[in-house]
C-alpha cells in the first residue's frame, strides 16, 4: 500500500459540505460517506484531527446582518458546531473508530476542554479528534479556528473539505468559463479575494507556512487521494525553489 504523504492533517469541513444537497441541516449519506474516507486514512497510520463548521444550522455573520448582536450570533453558530461534532463522533464510531470531540467552549457532558498537549496524546494513540466551537471567540471563523488548531498540534497540512474540485477564478456553478488553479502563493488568497478561506486563516497559514489543500468532499475517497499525495484540486502554498 502506498505510504502517506502526510503523518498528521487537519480536515476542515464546512457546516454547508455536511448539509450536502438539502443546502440545510445534517445530511446522513454525507456523514457516511466522511466516516469511511476518515477511516481509510485512519488505516494508513494518519493522525485525523477535524475541524467542523456551522453553517448548515446558523451562520454568525448572517445572524447579525438581520440585527442580532455579533458576539451573541458567533457564539450561536458555536453551538452549531457542537451539534455537527456530535453527529460526526457518532458517524465515525459506527465505523469502529475511536473519537475524541475537544470543545473551545466548556461543555462538560458531552465533550472534553480542549487542552492542546492532550489533543496531541489523543492523535498519538490514534483517535481522531473533533475541534468544536471554533476559537471559542466571536468574529473569528471555523478557518481560523483550522489555522490555529493546526499550527498548535503542528499538523502538516488542512484539507479544506468543499462541495466544489478546487479554487477557481470565479463562481463555477454561475460561470462555464470559470478557471481552476492548480497552485496558489498565500497571498493569492488575499490579494485575489477567493473566499478560500477568511484573511486571518490565510494569514495564520501563511506565517506558519501550513500548506492548504482544497479538494471535492462529494467525491468518495477524494481525503484518501489527498493524504496519498495525488495531484487533485488546489494546493496552496510556497513557491517550491
Amino acid at each position: 500500500m502506498q505510504n502517506p504523504r502526510y503523518r498528521r492533517i487537519v480536515l476542515k469541513i464546512s457546516g454547508e459540505a455536511l448539509a450536502g444537497s438539502s443546502g440545510y441541516g445534517i445530511d446522513p449519506n454525507t456523514l457516511v460517506s466522511i466516516a469511511k474516507q476518515v477511516e481509510e486514512v485512519i488505516a494508513l497510520g494518519v493522525q485525523v484531527a477535524i475541524v467542523v463548521g456551522g453553517g448548515n444550522i446558523w451562520r454568525g455573520v448572517a445572524g447579525s446582518a438581520q440585527g442580532i448582536d455579533r458576539a451573541t450570533s458567533d457564539y450561536m453558530g458555536m453551538l452549531a458546531t457542537e451539534i455537527n461534532a456530535l453527529a460526526l463522533q457518532d458517524a465515525l464510531e459506527k465505523q469502529g473508530l475511536e473519537i475524541r470531540v475537544m470543545t473551545a467552549i466548556e461543555m462538560k457532558e458531552i465533550a472534553e476542554p480542549y487542552i492542546r498537549r492532550r489533543a496531541i496524546r489523543h492523535l498519538e494513540k490514534g483517535r481522531v479528534v473533533i475541534f468544536a466551537a471554533g476559537t471559542g471567540n466571536p468574529y473569528f471563523s471555523t478557518d481560523t479556528a483550522a489555522a490555529l488548531r493546526s499550527a498548535e498540534i503542528e499538523a502538516e497540512v488542512i484539507l479544506m473539505a468543499k462541495k466544489v474540485d478546487g479554487v477557481y477564478d470565479s463562481d463555477p456553478a454561475k460561470n462555464p468559463n470559470a478557471q481552476k488553479y492548480s497552485f496558489l502563493e498565500y497571498i493569492d488568497i488575499l490579494n485575489k479575494q477567493l473566499g478560500v478561506m477568511d484573511s486571518t486563516a490565510a494569514s495564520l497559514c501563511m506565517d506558519n507556512k501550513i500548506p492548504i489543500i482544497v479538494f471535492n468532499l462529494m467525491e468518495d475517497g477524494n481525503i484518501l487521494r489527498v493524504v496519498k499525495g495525488e495531484n487533485i484540486g488546489t494546493y496552496v502554498g510556497e513557491v517550491k525553489k
